[in-house]
């Protein structure tokens, strides 16, 4: 078979918008369902039953979307071609009571999430988002993308030694936002927020909400060969995933002969706070929405097993470019760069799932797409960092290979990667989800 889409700097292009528009997980997985509807799918809901009829279909759970795509003549105990990700990003959230302040200025109350780079959140213009929770059961995304908050740094005058000792920062203290003169309100923020969206304050009972750094998107370099931008950690495989499914799905019943697996999207929320969660990767959602497809087939416990045995998880995340201010911290016989290609990731103690047939498997698939790819080995001497792959390989019994794209200033409020790795990473993603 061939491959359905070429995708080329466009896709580039459509990441950048797609980056912009999702700064919490919400609204991330909004945006993929939105071109999921576009590509012909239809959200299932979990309290339904499901007929599993050939086509498209996701499931939305808070941060989380599954999406999968019967072609015609699948069976019960056809498996699957999974291509996990995470929606979820290191930032500063909204404590639940959080309005605050002191000494005539209002600040906003926040908890850190995940191993967060704090210095990158000092004196950058920063909007809030998320969703409110209302008192009817349902919820509406927020976002006010524009200058709100600060953190602002202390001044040098005021701290002397801070270049030659380093910046030292105390989570509780320091890092306390402000966005106002004057006392603190109680339910101030609430209320600014319900108002943005239209919504009665009083109507508002839960929120679950974060800060995001509002300057966009960009290219950059000489010859606009790098993409710097918040949350490529792991939005480009949200979208480049995405991209993917909907181009496989469309080719179904061209090629001729029946389908050798049904093609999967997972990303889940909380891998950076280690994934326990109902929609994180170590949670039932993805066994729950396979097993619940091979019995809507009707299909039997032993059609499940069949169908797990033969599926296979591509894990995609980001991983370390080589540093050049830093090449010592990185494994001397392994410098990925970006615009390389896509990156195989490899540990030996599973904080990557990778092993030589899946090292096979992706070779092929890369082949297949024409596109190039590299190794990532972490450095002996630090500490390897880990995924969703070894979870969904233990959790499911499904065999998984850890990939991803490489990336400069990794868990920063901005990173920095090769403008080329998304389109080249969504080829690759469509070669092993066609096979």
């Amino acid at each position: 078979m061939s491959i359905p889409t070429r995708f080329d700097r466009g896709h580039t292009d459509d990441l950048i918008s797609f980056l912009a528009a999702s700064p919490t997980p919400y609204h991330a997985v909004a945006n993929a369902a939105a071109r999921l509807e576009k590509a012909g799918f239809r959200q299932v809901e979990e309290t339904d039953g499901w007929d599993e009829a050939a086509g498209g279909k996701y499931v939305l759970r808070g941060g989380a979307i599954i999406a999968w795509y019967v072609p015609e003549g699948a069976t019960a105990a056809t498996p699957y071609r999974i291509v996990g990700a995470h929606t979820d990003s290191p930032n500063l959230r909204v404590k639940p009571l959080p309005d605050t302040g002191g000494h005539g200025w209002r600040q906003v109350a926040v908890e850190i999430y995940g191993g967060t780079l704090l210095n990158t959140w000092l004196d950058r213009d920063l909007g809030v988002a998320g969703r409110l929770s209302l008192r009817d059961g349902t919820s509406r995304l927020v976002n006010v993308d524009r200058p709100l908050l600060r953190v602002p740094q202390l001044a040098v005058h005021l701290d002397r030694g801070v270049n030659a000792e380093g910046l030292k920062l105390d989570q509780q203290r320091h890092m306390t936002p402000i966005w106002g003169l004057g006392e603190p309100r109680e339910g101030d923020l609430i209320r600014f927020l319900a108002e943005d969206a239209g919504i009665a304050a009083g109507d508002v009972t839960g929120w679950d909400l974060m800060v995001h750094s509002v300057e966009p998107p960009a290219y950059l370099g000489r010859d606009r060969e790098l993409l710097a931008a918040p949350r490529l950690d792991n939005l480009v495989s949200v979208h480049a995933g995405t991209a993917a499914l909907a181009a496989v799905a469309a080719t179904d019943g061209k090629d001729g002969g029946g389908p050798a697996y049904i093609p999967v999207l997972a990303a889940f929320d909380h891998e950076e706070n280690g994934s326990q969660s109902d929609t994180g990767a170590d949670g039932p959602l993805l066994g729950n929405v396979l097993e619940r497809s091979v019995f809507a087939r009707g299909g039997s416990y032993e059609d499940k097993a069949r169908a797990f045995a033969g599926t296979v998880c591509l894990s995609s995340d980001t991983g370390h470019a080589v540093h050049p201010n830093y090449a010592e911290r990185h494994e001397p016989g392994h410098h990925p760069m970006p615009n390389g290609g896509p990156i195989l990731k490899a540990n030996v103690n599973q904080r990557y799932a990778t092993d030589g047939s899946g090292r096979a498997l992706f070779a092929a698939a890369c082949e297949r797409a024409g596109v190039p790819w590299q190794h990532f080995v972490s450095n002996n001497s630090m500490p390897c960092g880990t995924t969703i792959g070894p979870i969904t390989a233990a959790r499911h019994g499904i065999a998984t290979v850890d990939i991803g794209v490489a990336i400069l200033s990794m868990h920063s409020a901005r990173e920095l990667c090769g403008a080329d790795d998304p389109y080249l990473l969504a080829n690759a993603l469509v070669a092993f989800l066609q096979d």
